[in-house]
């Protein structure tokens, strides 16, 4: 961002380290110290003082078009990056508006920090115009959050929050700065060192148990790799790979564990889970070592726990304590970030062969094959993941939003580019995507990101739109419109006898909508038209919105009922 007027009184980040600065400064040279240059925001008068700053400084500042797509792209672009998001709002509805995405964030430990406004100090209490108890409210979906009460505590504040955030199982906190914390002057000190009492995450396992892990592994005939999304926020994909091949064991990964194993490779079968491969779900019904990586064992994983991997015994690794025994019961615990832990078991673990079991999850898969697509001449939203894989070589960075769509995405689109599936996990938001995908291109500019969004997930935050027109990100938008809130309707028809209440939906006509900010757009019916619309996206310098008219009532499988076992598993229509 060009510098529109001088920085004065401004502590250079590799000169002076005190020097009296206003609240809203001491904020934005602490960021600039943390790394930080994209901030996605919306202004509001408790937040006009240090907006009024940030001119003064390079941060480049996104203009969403609501507070809940800020924490949205915040958390694309952490994701994407490994990098803390940073996103900002004013007080009051402001506040209120990032809480989805806040709530989204801690359930998929992604680090973000928040930046709220608040009224002034002296107004606090007094229900002022736009006062909210944002840390109150906050409280429970933050790792950590701050009011801030002196412009002097700012710099140990905003130390502590990146710190937090990104140390340890990754989060949002929050820091919430009243508006005459931003004026007042103070002396900006910069705290070199992070002390925070009694935080202090466990990185490298203990070796005793990491032998004993070694141990079951050179025991077991039949062990079964599960690995989940803390394989991606460790970047440990080295030294998961190292482990699969030393040990020859097979891997399937969690819904958000997708992108973390290449899916080509031999030893990868797949994702587990609800909606995840027939063969993936068996391999854990019939291993008996499973060997859980970054995961946290919810229930759209293990569906019926007392079903779940029911001859096996558990090696857990996490870095989050209290997700080990939570909700499954473990042999080995091991508290630790997953690369430094795989490392270590690699060197411990002897090398050995399982090739009967794995050809035998290799049967299974050829007899329950997951990526057949049912033949008919209509379009159908697995001819649309399918092309989009097929036009970009499998090398694009896949967002998605929530239901349907999301689950075949997830089994078509086949990931062998590490950390390249996005979507919400543990919260389920709708309305992720198309915020996320923001995020995402903005954090990884060189690649192809498409956001594969449901017609009714995209809808719900279509007015980022706006913000992808007026910074140009240049996103490709594949709109899946079967004129459902589709998940909802298959379940409507498998538990609730086809009683489709409240999930038809009226959609506006997306071609114009594109069309109306400024952005090319087509229409897809026929699946002849699938291909030509796909490689004229991808040949736009810029973003494409693509409204695919797909079969209205088609389901994802195979499918688990929630709260069911294996035994339970649908694998196609009528069975």
């Amino acid at each position: 961002m060009a510098m529109t007027t001088p920085r004065p009184r401004v502590a250079s980040s590799t000169g002076v380290t005190s020097r009296r600065l206003n609240g809203s400064q001491i904020l934005c040279e602490c960021l600039i110290r943390e790394g930080v240059d994209l901030i996605f925001g919306y202004p509001g008068g408790a937040v006009l003082p240090l907006y009024h700053t940030l001119p003064e400084f390079p941060l480049r500042h996104v203009l969403v078009r609501h507070e809940q797509g800020a924490v949205f792209a915040a958390s694309g672009y952490a994701r994407a990056t490994g990098k803390v998001g940073v996103c900002l709002s004013t007080s009051g509805p402001g506040a209120t508006n990032m809480v989805t995405g806040i709530a989204d964030a801690l359930m998929d430990s992604v680090p973000i920090v928040a930046i709220t406004g608040q009224v002034s100090t002296a107004m606090i209490g007094r229900d002022a115009f736009q006062e909210i108890d944002t840390t109150g409210i906050t409280l429970p979906i933050t790792k950590h959050n701050y009011l801030v009460e002196r412009p002097e505590d700012l710099p140990t504040i905003v130390r502590e929050a990146f710190y937090i955030a990104r140390h340890g199982r990754p989060g949002p906190v929050l820091i919430d700065i009243p508006k005459d914390v931003q004026q007042r002057e103070a002396e900006f000190v910069w705290p070199e060192e992070v002390k925070i009492r009694g935080y202090r995450p466990t990185v490298h396992g203990n070796m005793r148990q990491i032998r004993q892990a070694a141990e079951l592994i050179g025991q077991s005939k039949r062990p079964v790799i599960v690995a989940g999304h803390g394989v991606i926020i460790s970047r440990a994909y080295a030294e998961l790979k190292a482990l699969a091949e030393k040990a020859h064991i097979p891997v399937v990964t969690t819904l958000h564990g997708v992108s973390c194993f290449p899916e080509s490779h031999e030893l990868s079968f797949g994702m587990t889970g609800m909606h995840g491969a027939a063969y993936a779900n068996k391999a854990i019904n019939e291993c008996d070592l499973l060997i859980a990586v970054g995961m946290r064992f919810d229930d759209r994983v293990t569906g019926k726990v007392s079903s779940f991997a029911p001859n096996a015994k558990v090696i857990h690794i996490d870095i989050d304590p209290a997700e080990i025994g939570k909700n499954v019961k473990v042999s080995v615990p091991i508290v630790g970030d997953c690369r430094h832990v795989l490392a270590s078991l690699v060197r411990e673990v002897a090398s050995s062969r399982h090739d009967e079991w794995v050809a035998l999850i290799a049967d299974w898969r050829r007899e329950m094959p997951m990526t057949t697509i049912r033949d008919t001449d209509r379009l159908l939203p697995q001819h649309v993941v399918r092309e989009i894989y097929d036009a970009t070589e499998g090398k694009a960075l896949v967002v998605c939003d929530v239901g349907q769509h999301q689950m075949w995405a997830a089994q078509l689109y086949w990931y062998d580019v590490p950390n390249s599936f996005f979507s919400s996990g543990g919260l389920g938001s709708m309305g992720y995507c198309l915020p996320a995908s923001m995020g995402v291109k903005l954090g990884r500019p060189n690649e192809t990101v498409w956001a594969i969004v449901g017609d009714g997930g995209f809808q719900v935050t279509m007015q980022e739109l706006g913000t992808i027109a007026q910074e140009g990100i240049p996103v490709k938008i594949a709109i899946v419109n079967n004129g459902y809130l589709g998940m909802v309707r298959q379940w409507q028809q498998f538990f609730y006898d086809r009683r489709y209440s409240a999930s038809p939906i009226k959609n506006p006509d997306f071609v114009k909508l594109g069309e109306a900010y400024g952005i090319p757009a087509a229409r897809v019916t026929r699946r002849e038209e699938l291909a030509g619309a796909v490689r004229r996206a991808m040949d736009t310098d810029g973003p494409f919105l693509i409204d695919f008219v797909v079969e209205a009532e088609e389901n994802v499988f195979p499918m688990i009922p929630s709260g069911g076992a294996f035994s339970d598993i649908i694998l196609r229509e009528n069975s």
